[in-house]
């Protein structure tokens, strides 16, 4: 199926045509001629899946565009709410259909303005129910869409929810997505949907077989010098790593800084500046980690992601698809990573079991296995580099008091301190003892430890069998890589 089939507007089908969309994602095929059809509906479909454009697309091919709400979409978080209307925007910025964006943590003033002039509303409940209860906006869309049902449910929205459908009119189309349908949502979804069709992508389709999936079994008190010595041998182009708290987002934060990475943290309690500053930093470039809590990274939308690493196993299988969904979007291979201490290990074989996925168990390499990939990438870059003129007269004003074999050896030192890596030889356990650790596990369910001794055979480590090689070190990409600061992060719970 081409997105050609579905008959849009010619305006928004140019738009989409300009984005590069080509074959519509599962949850789209399914969910946009439903929509274009009238149907209220309620689509089961995780994070990632393309539910923006499943929604979006069809109800801005069937707007008026009268110069007054038609649209309105209720989202759990700020950045789900600004990454929802910047896709809204591409798609309806050919048809004239404008959106505001509506959430907490700035003026009122700014954003009733906004609401004047859109088209289409991206809220967050809470500033929502404000508007509409002090009577300051009255709006009548005739498109109602709840983004994220599961996650208002959870962040303690209902109530909200609830009262905000009070001043809507009856009259409307209503379309509920949800990565989970606990028996709230089903209770929700009978009181403010009208005879609803339902869409629901299946358990094969929830996790994107272009990810690996890995994890590492450490002690505890080792995660951060595991977290540490995998990013420096995968060396990830931009990556994002997953925390349960905020405490832990600044710590983690301060802890890579200080070993020289550009970093940043994202959470529920930074300012909305400094949250927007952040996301556009890591979107640009501007900083290589990401490192967030669940909350705060639902909906970010990053295409060129590629590793996330779960610096604690999350509690949930849902989650866990959440944040492994952050790569390997758009067409692209990502890989996720997860530490996890010797009791966890039931854990990972519970997800495994209700996502339908399955992780490999892999040993942290060696500080002497980084250093050889750090090695092998200098003496790559080195065969690569041009020679320049001034190269050539630093060479020969050195030759003045050094022979050349001296000169060669003193400037490969130089670089190579640059790429010295630090830390134990040894992290985490070896294979054997991980697989006598999952098979005491699943032997005796009551006893979720085992496993103390740290002894490690050598002739049972292997590499990381994701055939990456660590590119230029932490210290060496770019002619200086991760040395730069960067104080982001945010305040304590």
């Amino acid at each position: 199926m081409k997105f050609t089939d579905f008959n849009l507007k010619d305006t928004i089908m140019a738009a989409v045509t300009e984005a590069g969309f080509t074959e519509p994602s599962p949850v789209q095929r399914d969910a946009i001629p439903l929509v274009l059809e009238g149907h209220d509906m309620v689509a089961q479909a995780q994070t990632g899946t393309g539910k923006t454009a499943a929604f979006g697309l069809p109800i801005m091919s069937m707007m008026k565009g009268d110069g007054s709400v038609e649209g309105l979409v209720i989202v759990p978080t700020r950045e789900l709410a600004m990454q929802v209307s910047d896709e809204l925007f591409r798609f309806g910025k050919l048809s004239g259909l404008k959106t505001a964006t509506v959430y907490g943590g700035t003026p009122y003033g700014k954003q009733i303005d906004r609401i004047k002039q859109a088209s289409i509303v991206v809220a967050t409940p809470g500033r929502l129910q404000d508007l509409l209860m002090s009577g300051k906006i009255k709006i009548n869309p005739k498109f109602v869409v709840l983004d994220e049902a599961d996650e208002m449910l959870d962040m303690g929205f209902l109530d909200e929810i609830k009262n905000i459908f009070t001043f809507l009119p009856k009259e409307r189309q209503t379309l509920l997505f949800s990565a989970t349908m606990p028996n709230a949502i089903r209770k929700l979804a009978e009181q403010i949907l009208h005879n609803p069709k339902t869409v629901s992508i299946t358990k094969s389709e929830k996790t994107n077989t272009k990810i690996t999936q890995l994890y590492y079994v450490v002690q505890e008190r080792e995660r951060d010098d595991a977290l540490v010595r995998l990013i420096d041998y995968k060396n990830p182009e931009k990556c994002i790593i997953f925390c349960r708290m905020k405490k832990e987002v600044d710590r983690l934060v301060a802890h890579m800084t200080a070993q020289g990475f550009k970093v940043s943290g994202l959470h529920g309690d930074m300012e909305q500046k400094q949250r927007e500053v952040t996301i556009r930093a890591f979107k640009s470039g501007g900083i290589d980690i990401f490192i967030a809590t669940d909350v705060a990274a639902r909906g970010l939308d990053v295409n060129d992601v590629t590793h996330v690493f779960n610096y604690h196993i999350p509690f949930d299988s849902e989650s866990y698809v959440h944040r492994i969904g952050r790569t390997g979007r758009a067409g692209k291979t990502g890989e996720a990573i997860t530490l996890v201490s010797p009791n966890e290990l039931r854990t990972i074989k519970r997800i495994e079991k209700d996502v339908g996925t399955k992780m490999t168990t892999q040993v942290i390499p060696t500080r002497m296995e980084v250093q050889n990939n750090r090695n092998d990438e200098l003496i790559a870059r080195i065969a690569e580099t041009k020679v320049t003129d001034k190269a050539i007269d630093l060479v020969k004003t050195l030759q003045h008091d050094l022979d050349i074999v001296s000169i060669a050896h003193l400037l490969a030192s130089m670089v190579q301190s640059e790429l010295s890596v630090k830390g134990k030889d040894n992290i985490g356990l070896g294979l054997e003892e991980i697989e006598l650790l999952i098979e005491r596990a699943m032997q005796n369910r009551g006893n979720g430890g085992g496993g103390r001794n740290r002894g490690r055979n050598s002739g049972n480590r292997r590499r990381s069998g994701s055939g990456d090689r660590n590119r230029h070190g932490r210290n060496g990409r770019s002619g200086g890589g991760r040395s730069s600061r960067n104080g982001g992060g945010g305040r304590r719970d």
